[in-house]
C-alpha cells in the first residue's frame, strides 16, 4: 500500500507593511520563530514543509501555496497549516457572518479573509486530512465561528490582534479591495465531499492569543507537549492536554469539519 503524502505550510508574520495598514506596523517578536519551530515538527514527522516569513508571507504566496497543496493531495493524504501573527477584521458584505465582520489573518501586504482560507481548504479532495493551528486572535473566527471583541490582554502581555480602531482604518482605506474579494470568493462549507479538518484555534472568542518569550503561547505548548515526537496519543488527547497547559487567560478552541471527528482518534501529527 503506497505511503500517504504529507505536506505542511507554516506562516509567521512579525511585521506588516504600514502602507496597506494605515501606518500600523503590527510588530511581533515570535511569529517567525513559531513558523520555524512548527516546520521542524513537521519535518520530524515526515512532512514536506514550506515556510513563509513576514515579507514573503503575502496574500498571493499563501493562497498559491494552499492551492498547490490541494492539487497534490488525495484521499488519505495529510496537510498541516499553521499561522502565527495578528488577527483582524473587515466588514462583512457577503452576509455570511453573524457579527457582520469577516475575520482575517494579517499577512504582510494585506489581510487574508477567513472566507478565502475556507474556500481553498474546501477545494481539497475528499478524505484529505487537514490540521489547522492558528496562533493569532481573534483566532477562533478564521474558520468561521462567531466572535465578539476579545477582552484586553493581561498587563505586560502582547496580544496578537490588530487593534479595532486600526482595523477600522485599514478597512476604510482599502474598502473597495476587501469588498470585491468577499463578493468573488467561493463561499462553500466543507462537507462530506471535501477534506476532513481539525482546527485548533488560539483562544476563546472573548480572549486574545498572546506572545511568550520565544513562541506564541499556543505554539509554545504545542511544541512542549509534542516533545520532539514523544507524544503518542490521538489528537483529542493532545488537545485536552493542550487546554490543561495553557494559562487561564487563553483557552484554545477546537472545531472539526467533514469527518474531522473521526480524525480526532488518529495519532497526533502522524501522517
Amino acid at each position: 500500500m503506497p505511503k500517504s503524502k504529507a505536506l505542511s505550510l507554516h506562516v509567521g508574520v512579525n511585521a506588516v507593511d504600514p502602507k496597506h495598514y494605515a501606518g500600523w506596523k503590527g510588530e511581533l517578536h515570535c511569529a517567525e520563530q513559531d513558523a520555524v519551530d512548527m516546520a521542524a515538527l513537521a519535518k520530524g514527522s515526515g512532512m514536506k514543509h514550506k515556510v513563509l516569513h513576514t515579507k514573503a508571507a503575502t496574500r498571493v504566496a499563501v493562497l498559491k501555496a494552499l492551492e498547490e497543496a490541494g492539487k497534490q493531495l488525495k484521499n488519505g493524504d495529510f496537510f498541516l497549516l499553521t499561522f502565527s501573527g495578528h488577527g483582524g477584521q473587515v466588514l462583512d458584505v457577503s452576509g455570511d457572518e453573524l457579527d457582520l465582520m469577516d475575520q482575517t489573518w494579517c499577512l504582510h501586504d494585506g489581510q487574508l479573509i477567513d472566507d478565502e482560507v475556507f474556500a481553498e481548504i474546501g477545494c481539497f479532495a475528499k478524505g484529505v486530512r487537514v490540521l489547522v493551528i492558528v496562533d493569532a486572535s481573534p483566532s477562533g473566527s478564521v474558520l468561521r465561528p462567531y466572535m465578539p471583541e476579545p477582552d484586553p490582554p493581561p498587563a505586560g502581555k502582547r496580544a496578537r490582534l490588530m487593534p479595532p480602531l486600526i482595523a477600522d482604518k485599514v478597512y476604510r482605506q482599502n474598502m473597495k479591495f476587501y469588498d470585491a474579494l468577499q463578493k468573488k470568493v467561493r463561499n462553500d462549507a466543507t462537507d462530506e465531499n471535501g477534506p476532513d479538518v481539525i482546527a485548533w484555534l488560539g483562544c476563546q472568542y472573548n480572549q486574545a492569543a498572546l506572545e511568550g518569550k520565544e513562541n506564541g503561547a499556543l505554539t509554545e505548548q504545542v511544541l512542549y507537549l509534542w516533545n520532539q515526537g514523544s507524544f503518542l496519543g490521538p489528537y483529542l488527547k493532545f488537545f485536552m492536554h493542550l487546554i490543561a497547559h495553557m494559562p487561564s487567560t487563553q483557552t484554545p478552541l477546537m472545531h472539526t469539519y467533514g469527518e474531522g471527528n473521526a480524525m480526532l482518534m488518529q495519532p497526533a501529527f502522524k501522517p
